[in-house]
């Protein structure tokens, strides 16, 4: 399985950390904070990894090169303006090739073995689903527990939290927040153009179709959206 990395961002909730260097390679626990998806891609069997590029992007190619020094290859998706994450993923559709594929926010850390999260034929996307955090406690997404999928256990249908409020509010099953991670079929893409394009939109016409399933991990994750949660990370990890 491919993979694709996504590390465009500007991280402005960063600054000044990000001013000068892309939040990816942000260190945390002694490395560059994408070096730990590299590393757990390679260790899952993962050969071919995308990257997109955009704001101080060529810091990430000349740190990175071509993949070899982690046992990879690395293909570079590189963004005149940003394209947001769908639109930077349909930029990239044809590094990725036809089959099922990884996608990775650059902004997450997380210990779960990145092996591939299970897809039935119906399905377009599985997402990986995670207690909600203290910065975000609504979370993002219902899982419909009366729709397990048979040939991927612990793995439910999900219904977006915020536009299916109704459904949520007869049901008794928590909220979860979206980890980051995921495993997406191209064809989910299908219909959308090339351009600016945020991957919620395109994921929720796909929940309503009945087409996105979900799993809840419940191992160490953390969004290092801000410095103090960088900061909080590193802690963590100097105590491992």
């Amino acid at each position: 399985m491919k993979a694709m990395i996504l590390a465009a961002g500007q991280g402005k909730r960063m600054r000044p950390l990000t001013l000068h260097t892309p939040k990816p390679l942000l260190p945390v626990g002694g490395k560059a904070l994408i070096v730990y998806h590299l590393e757990r891609l390679q260790a899952a069997g993962c050969c071919d990894v995308v990257i997109n590029l955009s704001y101080l992007g060529e810091h990430i190619a000349k740190v990175l090169g071509s993949g070899e020094a982690y046992g990879l290859r690395i293909h570079y998706s590189r963004e005149t303006e940003a394209l947001e994450t769908a639109g930077g993923i349909i930029q990239a559709l044809a590094l990725l090739g036809d089959a099922p594929f990884w996608v990775i926010n650059g902004d997450v850390w997380c210990d779960r073995p990145l092996t591939p999260l299970c897809l039935d034929a119906d399905c377009l996307a599985h997402l990986l689903l995670v207690p909600n955090p203290p910065h975000h406690p609504q979370g993002d997404f219902v899982l419909d527990e009366t729709k397990p999928l048979a040939a991927c256990p612990g793995t439910f249908l999900l219904h977006d939290l915020h536009g299916d409020r109704p459904l949520h509010e007869k049901s008794s099953a928590p909220a979860y927040t979206f980890s980051g991670l995921s495993v997406l079929r191209p064809e989910l893409f299908a219909n959308y153009p090339p351009g600016r394009l945020a991957l919620a939109p395109v994921l929720r016409q796909a929940m309503a179709q009945g087409r996105v399933a979900g799993s809840v991990y419940q191992g160490v994750w953390r969004d290092v959206g801000t410095p103090e949660r960088l900061a909080e990370l590193d802690r963590s990890l100097a105590l491992d």
